[in-house]
């Protein structure tokens, strides 16, 4: 549904994005992972046709955004970054706006507009100009116009940045549902997000592809995957015996809340052993789980090794 190849943005000695490759398949929601500046607004920007690559191509749906523009642009709904709208306009008034511009006419805009009014939520609103809307309606109204062809692919740049955690529960329940028939492209900095929406993840950081993997495939790389944490009173005094367990790489104590996290050497196993070491000592465990892996630090030690590289 999306194929990007070699997409290259160069800005006089600057380059934003640097030969940068991947796939979205049909019904995937992929992640576009990076710091802020990483290149992620320019890669969508470069899909979606509003800006041309300095190198390589892309295709939406079979369509190559340099040869056939117009034919990518029709099967694509794209939410820009901040979702800018003409706030002078009331919904209703932009919606039909922008499905005329999108070809739409009588009965068909109707039904187009009905379906994304009715799919958004936007009833109570619909006679209020934009700009008198809260972040999380001009949020709605942006999905609303961006699905309002009824887009195979769409593409959502920063979705819920800036909204309060009940408005980004609300677009990310939106945008979830939206997913069981199409292929959405989210560009985010929020690792919340990732474990929200995703099923697939693309770090980006200095422009560069880092990594194209499940979050769960980048669970495992993380120095987390395997560890043992649990919290019990006293449980800092059984921090030295823990370092001496065969197979424990490390034992972590957070300095907050006495949380004692112990890291596995590569291919052990933990979760047994320091449960035995736990009840020898007579300690009352609250809470004790086995660790899947920790995304953020496996996305904050790619970034920083890409950010201490030279270009």
């Amino acid at each position: 549904m999306i194929e990007a190849e070699h997409l290259t943005r160069r800005y006089g000695r600057l380059t934003a994005v640097d030969d940068l490759s991947f796939r979205a398949e049909p019904g995937e929601v992929v992640g576009l992972l990076g710091p802020n500046g990483a290149g992620k607004s320019t890669v969508m920007r470069m899909i979606s046709g509003f800006i041309a690559p300095s190198a390589g191509t892309a295709r939406v749906c079979g369509h190559d955004v340099r040869k056939s523009p117009l034919a990518a642009k029709r099967v694509l709904g794209y939410l820009p970054e901040g979702a800018p709208s003409y706030g002078e306009l009331t919904v209703y008034e932009f919606l039909g706006f922008v499905g005329r511009v999108r070809g739409l006419r009588g009965g068909e805009l109707r039904r187009h507009l009905d379906a994304a009014v009715e799919h958004l939520d936007l009833h109570d609103v619909l006679h209020t100009t934009i700009d008198t809307l809260s972040k999380g309606f001009r949020r709605r109204v942006g999905l609303a116009r961006a699905i309002l062809h009824e887009p195979d692919v769409l593409m959502l740049d920063e979705p819920t940045d800036g909204l309060d955690p009940n408005q980004k529960r609300e677009v990310r329940a939106l945008i979830d549902a939206m997913a069981r028939k199409r292929t959405i492209l989210i560009s985010t900095h929020l690792l919340e997000e990732v474990h929200a929406l995703c099923n697939r993840v693309l770090i980006v950081a200095r422009g560069r592809l880092l990594a194209d993997a499940t979050p769960a495939e980048l669970e495992l790389r993380s120095r987390y995957h395997g560890a043992v944490s649990f919290s019990a009173a006293g449980a800092g005094v059984a921090k030295a015996m823990l370092e001496r367990m065969p197979g424990v790489a490390a034992v972590e104590v957070d300095p907050l809340d006495g949380r004692v996290t112990v890291l596995p050497e590569p291919g052990k196993q933990l979760l047994e052993p320091v449960q035995e070491l736990l009840r020898a000592q007579g300690l009352k465990v609250n809470e004790i789980q086995l660790e899947r892996g920790r995304l953020e630090e496996v996305f904050r030690s790619m970034t920083v090794r890409a950010a201490g590289s030279e270009p």
